[in-house]
């Protein structure tokens, strides 16, 4: 099939928009009016967009191509647009990466004003560790909008970030130096958080979270029976973490519990004047019963020395098994590579 005949199938161009503009502060703002999940902009509207000639922008996609920034498949498609003389024609497209790469490398008020906003965002990213476009989350898409709405998506990552063991550890401290018998040093006290750690669990699963290791870890399974870590691969740190062994469904669970609750808890300890950690023992057994979640009674069948020796132990033996893995791997890597270095010589002959 020829190019031609592949343009003549081009879609209809769907509606999309692109619009930078200074708010009433002075802040540069921009937004994107999707279609559904991309933007496309033919060059003639980053034209308008930026305020350049046809050949700069047409210079710049050539440049971002040479240079290997953007593939040229992944960000160009064809689509049927009718022209001024009423007739269909099949024009060039581009998408947001593009559209966003020519913005940095125009020179015109319109590019300046885009970098501004890039290095705005880029900032506030870097500094909070997030960025927000709070009007579009105030006014999501009503009645029969495309435009994709990802405020849930949202709300479970945050949840997924507020229920992570450090976060929950640290929400529950500032929470529970509201307590009158708060001691950060008293073993008490620790050992409350460790109570708290496993009703969270044992509510979301019916297993305390040593429990949870000793019943999952397996040298026998993928990734040694965990579902999720930190980085590329398995580390030491991982095996000891019990929220790493549970499944999607329990994720989920647990991350809607343990945000209700840090929300339940905040709120009685701003609204009690004296409050002590056997009073948020029995509201959290409280809280639980009402949300008809499992309550632990007692502090599970296992300790958690026991399961985490077991799994520091299995990860040791897993990673002499992946090491030895990786070893082979490379030995048959550069064996092919002699194969083919032979092969090359002996047709060169």
């Amino acid at each position: 099939m020829t190019d031609t005949d592949t343009h003549s199938q081009a879609p209809n161009v769907p509606n999309g928009e692109f619009v930078l503009f200074q708010s009433k502060g002075g802040k540069i703002q921009v937004e994107c009016r999707f279609e559904s999940d991309t933007l496309w902009l033919s060059q003639t509207m980053m034209c308008d967009l930026y305020g350049k000639a046809k050949a700069t922008i047409s210079e710049h996609i050539s440049n971002v191509f040479a240079e290997g920034e953007l593939a040229e498949n992944a960000v160009v498609r064809f689509y049927r647009t009718t022209a001024a003389d009423g007739k269909p024609y099949n024009v060039k497209y581009f998408s947001l990466p593009m559209v966003i790469a020519v913005g940095y490398r125009v020179r015109s008020t319109r590019g300046t004003q885009f970098r501004q906003w890039a290095t705005q965002t880029l900032q506030e990213y870097l500094v909070k560790g997030f960025v927000m476009d709070d009007e579009r989350l105030k006014n999501p898409p009503v009645g029969d909008s495309v435009v994709p709405d990802y405020f849930n998506e949202m709300l479970a990552r945050i949840r997924d970030i507020r229920a992570s063991e450090r976060r929950v550890y640290l929400r529950v401290r500032e929470i529970f130096t509201m307590a009158a018998d708060y001691e950060p040093s008293n073993q008490d006290t620790n050992r409350f958080f460790q109570s708290i750690q496993n009703k969270l669990h044992y509510a979301s699963t019916h297993m305390t979270a040593a429990e949870l290791i000793a019943e999952r870890v397996d040298i026998n399974k993928p990734d040694m029976g965990l579902t999720s870590y930190k980085g590329d691969e398995i580390r030491k740190t991982d095996v000891t973490i019990a929220k790493n062994y549970l499944r999607e469904d329990e994720i989920s669970a647990l991350n809607r519990i343990v945000v209700m609750w840090l929300d339940f808890a905040e709120d009685q300890a701003l609204r009690r004047q004296q409050v002590f950690l056997n009073d948020w023992d029995k509201k959290l057994d409280e809280f639980l019963r009402f949300n008809d979640r499992g309550v632990l009674e007692g502090s599970g069948s296992v300790t958690k020395k026991v399961p985490d020796d077991t799994a520091k132990k299995t990860y040791e033996a897993f990673a002499i098994q992946r090491r030895l893995l990786k070893e082979a791997e490379g030995e048959k890597a550069n064996i092919d590579a002699l194969r083919e270095i032979a092969k090359t010589r002996h047709n060169d002959k």
